[in-house]
């Protein structure tokens, strides 16, 4: 047989055109010619129809582009479109395919199995091409025109695209050296001869169906040990192999799958098993699932099959971290939820019918930490165990979890002396009940729940009608009405005089304060230009992209070529402040879900911000349909909505302080060439301290996205949450929170919600202008019961940040326990009406439709 690189060697002088005379069908099978490898400039297309196209018998589909196989029965690798059986979307992936007498069968369960993927979280669709660039960068397009995914290959001479007998597929140049593989970017799976280096990491998919990143559990090489955990703050760890003396050679150690066994290399030469597979009598597979278990795949005569899993010898089936949910105590293999001796439970089964799918508790609120308590679990454990506390008793151990109002759990391990040590849990999820007399130690686990005062203290909160509200508000204003209008009477010249002396102080003050370098004392700001420099970056300013009440945004480069977006604030107080609020919130962070503030300009009475350039624009120029460019389709609207969460998690729990940006709409989510959403506009953004559960403020906000708390001014970053909620239902259903265009029974959209989540007919106010949405339309569905959840009156029920993304990637799911009452129906001449309370905004708050590229 040809070697590979011999092979490379010997096709370089043929186009790829050359080459595909020799590609073979008959009845949709290949017959007895390879075709590896491919040339630079070399174009395909995603056409199911295509004559290199094979329908499998579950419906999957695979469109050949390389095939590598080695005789005339046994395993093939391919690389190609794959689909799974609904096939609306499809992966760009390297696959495993058995040949019987030439031929790939695609009887029985003998559909394709992937091992490697471009783009799990951007699946394209029919129409989309993958082309290997005459720069030699391999880049998937979909039919839209938008990047799903390239290798990023810059300053190398690439010639080729070769797939090897191990299934890796390599990137070389002219001298047959590897420029890029796949092996360096491993997804779920491992084939033999697959090494997992150092800092390289196996992600599952959410499941069989679902492509997307699950982004909870992974496997990965360290320079010490291989380990498999749940990737919280800290990891939680359920599986750990240490290297003994991982320090004794040069090269990092290594972790390969070989026939018969999981080996490390690299220790002295020594190799060292960590686990006996049996031996393959056909083709293997090794693969990280969803639920963390590593399960090794093997073809038999009739399908694939699992003959064996390599982790649950150790850990046992009560072992995994997801076994039986958040909270579920598995007991053998059996799921349940913790309850007391009383039977009282405070924890209810998310599904009667799925056990394994854990428990839900009533929500945590640290501002009602005095509601607060510790139930106690005998002979419960944990998936894992780290100590926090060593050496203490149990008292101790829970009342340091007590007192710190992230930990949701405390495990206590001790001995005979009842002194032990205590693991706190910020994320609590399987546990398992264990016989104490099989172990050497004793364990109890505490779980914080809201004790039954606070339930009836909200109980009681309820029965007060609106009636009496609405009379005792009224009581209360005639009776100082009179006192107000003589008391404004009295004072109105004093006041006038000393507003106009505060006002004067004010803004004196602010100039003050921006020309003092205030900013510049800030750790991490950005860079400060001059207003100068912005005049050259934005040649005089001018390109304008947009504007807004209080500024403009003009296209700008530095000098690097980089694009940029500057925006350009003109006035005094209010405006002044924003500008200050902006820089301090987000001058010295950054995460892939934000807009990035690359610099300011605080020079005299200017103020100016450099933002990065995003292409596409602001996300209401694309789901409202006036804009005529509704096509994002449902895989981008899902993405969009994932990006934002991680993007508002990230203010929310990974800032020094929290970031409440208080002014998430559509108009303030800018989109990348690619459609990744960020995050932007942090002119009305607060700061909270870690210490506070909530924050007194002054009203600030755009009318339709405030939550109902605003009212007592007392808020927390949950009122984020809310207006998060109402872009969710915008984007599903491809309309304004308020739309004066329709009949008045439905122009507020949360009225609309209510109404057809009553009668279940939720489908009915699903975006119908674009068709990939109506298809999709359980999807979005359940995508609106995560608005439903985030948009409860009482912020206490409303889900982190955290617990969205969780349900986004499918490790848990929404409570049905869910309220359709979120607030009062505003009125139709722009104003906001909460309950009582009548509240005026000025013009400069209404939903126009943003028309910049760049933040406003």
């Amino acid at each position: 047989m040809v070697s590979p690189c011999g092979l490379c060697s010997l096709l370089l002088s043929f186009s790829f055109a050359s080459v595909s005379q020799f590609f073979i069908f008959s009845d949709a099978q290949t017959k007895d010619y390879d075709y590896p490898t491919a040339m630079i400039s070399t174009q395909w297309t995603n056409n199911a129809t295509d004559n290199r196209s094979i329908t499998y018998a579950d419906g999957s589909i695979v469109q050949l582009i390389l095939l590598r196989r080695i005789g005339e029965y046994g395993p093939a690798y391919a690389c190609g479109f794959y689909c799974n059986g609904n096939c609306k979307s499809y992966l760009f992936a390297i696959f495993m395919v058995i040949f019987e007498g030439g031929t790939i069968t695609t009887l029985y369960d003998g559909r394709p199995q992937v091992v490697w993927s471009a783009n799990r979280n951007n699946p394209v669709k029919i129409g989309a091409t993958l082309e290997l660039t005459s720069k030699g960068n391999l880049m998937l397009i979909d039919a839209n025109g938008t990047v799903a995914w390239y290798t990023e290959i810059f300053g190398k001479s690439v010639v080729g695209l070769n797939l090897t007998d191990f299934g890796n597929l390599v990137l070389f140049d002219r001298n047959n050296v590897t420029v890029w593989q796949s092996f360096d970017h491993p997804t779920d799976s491992l084939v033999f001869g697959q090494k997992l280096m150092a800092g390289q990491r196996l992600m599952p998919s959410v499941s069989r169906t679902d492509w997307a990143i699950d982004g909870m559990i992974t496997l990965s090489m360290n320079n010490g040990s291989l380990s498999a955990q749940m990737e919280t703050s800290p990891p939680q760890i359920y599986y750990n192999h240490d290297i003994p003396n991982p320090n004794a050679s040069d090269k990092p150690p290594y972790v390969e799958f070989v026939n018969g066994s999981l080996a490390f290399f690299g220790i002295n030469t020594v190799e060292m098993a960590v686990v006996l597979v049996p031996q393959a009598s056909f083709a293997q597979y090794m693969k990280l699932g969803s639920d963390g278990h590593l399960r090794v795949y093997e073809w038999r005569r009739f399908g694939w099959v699992d003959v064996f899993d390599l982790l649950t010898e150790y850990l046992g089936d009560c072992g995994y971290p997801t076994t039986c949910g958040q909270y579920g105590i598995c007991t053998n293999g059996q799921c349940s939820c913790p309850f007391l001796i009383d039977k009282t439970s405070y924890f209810k089964q998310v599904d009667d019918r799925q056990p394994n799918l854990g428990c839900s508790a009533y929500p945590l609120d640290c501002g009602l930490s005095q509601y607060h308590k510790l139930i106690e679990l005998k002979d419960v454990m944990y998936f894992t165990f780290t100590a926090n506390l060593e050496n203490i008793n149990a008292s101790n151990c829970k009342e340091a979890c007590a007192n710190k109002c992230s930990c949701k759990a405390v495990i206590f391990e001790y001995g005979s002396e009842a002194i032990g040590d205590c693991y706190l849990l910020t994320q609590v999820f399987s546990l398992k009940k264990v016989d104490n007399k099989k172990i050497s130690y004793n364990s109890i686990a505490y779980l914080k729940v809201q004790d039954e005062l606070i339930f009836s203290s909200l109980s009681n909160l309820s029965d007060l009608d609106d009636e009496s509200l609405s009379t005792s508000f009224d009581n209360q204003r005639s009776n100082h009405l009179r006192v107000i209008i003589a008391s404004s009477l009295g004072a109105l010249f004093a006041v006038t005089i000393l507003i106009i002396i505060i006002v004067f102080f004010l803004r004196n003050r602010d100039d003050n304060e921006v020309e003092a370098g205030y900013l510049d004392q800030l750790p991490g700001m950005p860079t400060r230009y001059t207003y100068e420099d912005l005049k050259a970056i934005t040649n005089d300013f001018s390109k304008k992209l947009g504007e807004g009440g209080f500024s403009s945004v003009f296209e700008g480069t530095l000098i690097d070529g980089t694009k940029v977006a500057v925006k350009h604030l003109v006035g005094f107080g209010q405006v002044k402040k924003s500008f200050l609020a902006e820089v301090e919130a987000v001058g010295s962070i950054h995460h892939l879900n934000l807009v990035r503030l690359m610099g300011f300009c605080a020079d005299k009475s200017h103020m100016l911000l450099v933002y990065e350039y995003m292409l596409n624009g602001s996300l209401d120029r694309w789901i409202f349909h006036e804009s005529n460019k509704s096509v994002l389709n449902w895989q981008q609207r899902r993405k969009i909505i994932l990006h934002m969460a991680k993007g508002l998690n990230y203010l929310h729990e990974d800032c020094t302080q929290k970031i409440a940006h208080l002014d998430i709409k559509p108009q303030n989510i800018l989109l990348d060439e690619n459609f990744n959403a960020k995050v932007a506009d942090f002119g009305l953004s607060k700061l909270i301290n870690r210490d506070q559960s909530r924050v007194v403020t002054t009203m600030r906000g755009t009318p339709g996205y405030m939550a109902p708390e605003w009212l007592s001014a007392a808020i927390t970053e949950k009122v984020n949450v809310y207006s998060f909620g109402i872009v969710i239902l915008e984007i599903v259903c491809g309309r304004k929170i308020f739309d004066r265009s329709l009949d008045e029974e439905d122009m507020y959209l949360l009225s609309l919600f209510k109404r057809n989540a009553i009668e279940e007919q939720l489908l009915d106010i699903v975006d119908k202008c674009n068709e990939d949405m109506q298809l999709n339309g359980p999807q979005a569905v359940n995508m609106m019961r995560i608005a439903a959840w985030c948009l409860q009156g009482d912020y206490t029920r409303r889900p982190s940040m955290l617990m969205v993304i969780k349900v986004l990637e499918g490790i848990t799911e929404v409570p049905g326990n869910l309220e359709y009452n979120f607030s009062t129906q505003p009125s139709t001449n722009g104003a906001a009406i909460f309950g009582q309370m009548h509240l005026e905004f000025s013009a400069t708050t209404t939903l126009a439709p943003s028309v910049l590229s760049g933040p406003r």
